[in-house]
């Protein structure tokens, strides 16, 4: 049987314990990580969230206490009192290397089965056995680690916001559903027969209400949820740093975040950034980035040669000119003895998975040259192609056509990522902060035949472009504004239309009648009519913040506990049946279609 604390009170973590403690009597607690039993000697490693620290056994202990030390494992939970002494043997792989306790008292808390992996950080199984575990995972310093940054950088996030007149403030966790953004997570109403809530996707409409309620400033730490398919970075539920300002636009909005991340970087990195950032408009980040999220720690920017191939006769190129695409390329300088053939074919490949329908090539070697398009072009061409692109002997040039841009931009875009990964061409430890503005305000979707909106209903076209809003909403610009971090967004905002007026045509030119805007955003289109002040707002996302600050792969490394890629949790096996009279009680039948036989 366990025993009890029994009076016995944790007096520090372990590496709270330096050489300055050394005589002092201390009590503390935490996991096995380690055993050395020497027989008239025993050394014991400590694990609490703070790190490492050494228990020692020897001849001078009580046989008591030195029998209870022989019978300990790895991940028992203990409590150790005892003095604080200088090690014989200094480990300076710790940051408690210099010191050790001599144990006086020892109390075996828990006992523990042998885990299923082993709880270090050097630890080499499959993510997947880690998350079935997770409350082990978490146990590893590694993790440790990231969920105590997590909470440094929302400490930092109230403190500063809280210093800038912002006030914390609630919205609803059960909300009506709305369209024009990812697809809803439903809850059923017990008490509202065949009614739903929505959880939010984002505190949107409620932010913006509480502007026209005179809380000039709000902030959240808000739980946001969508039913969309997950990544490295996404995941159904996460987390923003949501805030909105009144009466203020765009340059509020910036250099008060701006403020944020230097401060953020600063407390919690030690790491000193510049403000102001640059600021790129989506049409150059798209044109030399092929991303509206472009990383610019490398090169390996896009180039147009669709001028210089406008009379080819080439057709792959020349039909996707004519077919209001483009033909794009990226110079790798240097790129030839580390792209081979059979690299470049792993290239193609991978541009296919963005509907890419391949990717030409031209090795500059020192040895000769091999092209897989140059011999159906003129030599002018060839030329023009090279000249533009500064090509010299050692580059490897890729190129992409399409007749839509888009699947040029995504291709290339993703590709010039993929080779600075491959390619070593990124830094470790660098931050790259930068804005994208003057988005699209709309994005035309094949699927729905309308004009949707790129950022939200909500948001406010740029001065210059609002008699375009209906005539012509394919040029009509946004004040809309993403913060990209190493080639990753990392918040978004924009402007909101605050003229009633405004807001109709808005949803007019969103294929909306009116009655269709009532009925969805009623109480918000209200509300306008009682005054609501200019206001624009923006959002992080936690989650992915600390991922990138904290370098890591993935957000699931800096969440507790993330979801999967088919959003199920292992460790809870999440989602799952739910009994009958639940279902009764919410007035729902389920009928599973079996899937048809093969």
């Amino acid at each position: 049987m366990a025993e009890t604390m029994n009076g016995l009170k944790r007096t520090n973590y372990c590496t709270e314990l330096t050489i300055d403690n050394i005589g002092k009597e201390v009590v503390v607690a935490g996991w096995v990580q380690k055993i050395r039993n020497l027989g008239n000697l025993i050394f014991v490693d400590l694990r609490d969230r703070s790190g490492i620290l050494q228990l020692a056994f020897d001849d001078a202990t009580a046989r008591e206490v030195f029998g209870k030390a022989e019978t300990l494992r790895g991940e028992y939970v203990i409590m150790a009192k005892g003095v604080v002494r200088k090690r014989e043997a200094v480990n300076n792989d710790i940051k408690t290397g210099q010191i050790e306790i001599f144990v006086a008292e020892l109390r075996i808390l828990g006992k523990a089965q042998t885990p299923p992996f082993e709880i270090t950080d050097t630890t080499n199984v499959k993510e997947e056995l880690r998350l079935k575990y997770r409350y082990l995972d978490l146990r590893r310093s590694e993790m440790q680690h990231a969920i105590q940054m997590r909470h440094k950088i929302v400490k930092v996030a109230r403190d500063y916001y809280d210093e800038h007149d912002f006030l914390e403030i609630e919205t609803p966790i059960l909300i009506k559903s709305t369209p024009e953004g990812a697809r809803d997570y439903l809850v059923p109403s017990r008490v509202h027969e065949g009614k739903f809530y929505a959880l939010p996707q984002s505190p949107q409409l409620y932010k913006q209400l509480l502007m026209l309620s005179g809380f000039d400033r709000y902030l959240q730490i808000a739980r946001c949820f969508r039913d969309e398919d997950l990544r490295a970075d996404r995941q159904p539920e996460f987390t923003q740093i949501d805030l909105e300002m009144s009466f203020a636009d765009e340059e509020d909005i910036m250099s008060t975040n701006e403020g944020f991340m230097k401060r953020v970087m600063q407390e919690v990195l030690g790491v000193e950034i510049e403000t102001p950032f640059r600021r790129i408009p989506y049409s150059e980040a798209m044109n030399r980035y092929g991303s509206d999220k472009p990383d610019t720690r490398f090169g390996l920017e896009l180039v147009d040669l669709s001028d210089v191939l406008a009379k080819t006769e080439f057709k792959v190129f020349s039909g996707a000119i004519s077919g209001g695409g483009s033909v794009r390329a990226i110079n790798v300088k240097d790129g030839a003895h580390q792209l081979s053939r059979k690299e470049i074919d792993k290239l193609t490949d991978f541009v296919k998975t963005y509907k890419a329908k391949g990717l030409a090539y031209t090795r500059l070697t020192e040895d000769g040259e091999t092209s897989s398009f140059e011999k159906f072009l003129t030599e002018g061409e060839k030329s023009a192609i090279r000249e533009k692109l500064g090509a010299e002997k050692g580059d490897v040039l890729l190129v992409v056509a399409d007749s839509n841009n888009n699947v040029v931009y995504d291709s290339l875009g993703a590709l010039r990522c993929e080779l600075a990964d491959r390619l070593g061409l990124i830094q470790k430890g660098t931050f790259d902060l930068l804005w994208v503005t003057d988005f699209p305000l709309f994005e035309y979707s094949e699927e729905e035949n309308r004009y949707m909106a790129k950022h939200h209903p909500f948001t406010m076209p740029k001065v210059e472009d609002v008699d375009m809003v209906e005539k012509d909403p394919a040029h009509c610009l946004a004040r809309a504004y993403d913060m990209v971090m190493n080639g990753c967004e990392i918040g978004g905002g924009s402007v909101r239309i605050n003229d009633p007026e405004l807001q109709e045509r808005m949803f007019k030119a969103l294929g909306f009648t009116m009655e269709d805007a009532k009925e969805k955003f009623g109480f918000l289109i209200d509300a306008y009519k009682y005054g609501a002040p200019p206001h624009s707002g923006m959002a992080f996302g936690l989650d992915r913040l600390v991922m990138l600050m904290l370098e890591k792969d993935s957000i699931r490394d800096v969440i507790a506990f993330p979801k999967v890629q088919n959003a199920s949790e292992l460790m809870s096996q999440c989602p799952n049946t739910v009994e009958d009279k639940s279902l009764r009680e919410l007035h729902i039948k389920i009928d599973v279609q079996a899937e048809p036989e093969a």
